[in-house]
């Protein structure tokens, strides 16, 4: 999921998008994107044709959708990719593969696993969850040292005074 239609913009079928990824590029990278809606029985499949960076979100046209009426009709629907079609870094991970991986202490010990994920502008927060306990992490290089999904652990060197070890 990438993003989500707020309302239609003008009177040719352009839509308003409220991102949930870094940049427009995301909605560029993928030729098509998928839109569905509480109220349908199917997701629908549409051609991206434009993509454009729009205040704090992105106007987006697609294949078919070429007027208000249109637009409006798809006004709430949540809009999805393709994962393989999300271009990203050797150390960069999508969200869906952070939750619920192990993490533990440069020391060995383990701490709990990831609940979710926090998105600020500076970076990004991981909630680390273990029973009742809860941490915020911040998602840096100084802190978090190794990622493994392949064996879906997470290993951190917390600052001095980011947890309180006597609660582990």
């Amino acid at each position: 999921m990438i993003g989500k239609v707020i309302k239609a913009h003008g009177l040719k079928g352009l839509l308003k998008v409220h991102s949930y990824a870094d940049s427009e590029e995301t909605f560029q990278d993928s030729p098509t994107v998928f839109l569905s809606k509480a109220d349908w029985e199917d997701v629908r499949e549409f051609t991206v044709v434009s993509v454009a960076a729009y205040k704090k979100g992105v106007l987006m046209s697609l294949e078919g959708v070429i007027s208000i009426e249109i637009a409006e009709s798809l006004k709430g629907a949540e809009i999805c990719i393709e994962k393989d079609s999300m271009a990203r870094a050797d150390d960069e991970y999508f969200w869906h593969e952070l939750v619920g991986l192990k993490v533990f202490l440069d020391t060995g010990d383990y701490l709990g696993d990831v609940s979710g994920i926090i998105s600020e502008k500076g970076n990004d927060i991981y909630v680390i969850r273990n029973g009742d306990r809860e941490w915020p992490i911040p998602a840096t290089h100084e802190v978090v040292r190794e990622i493994s999904l392949e064996s879906g652990t997470m290993t951190i060197c917390p600052l001095e005074g980011m947890l309180d070890l006597n609660e582990i």
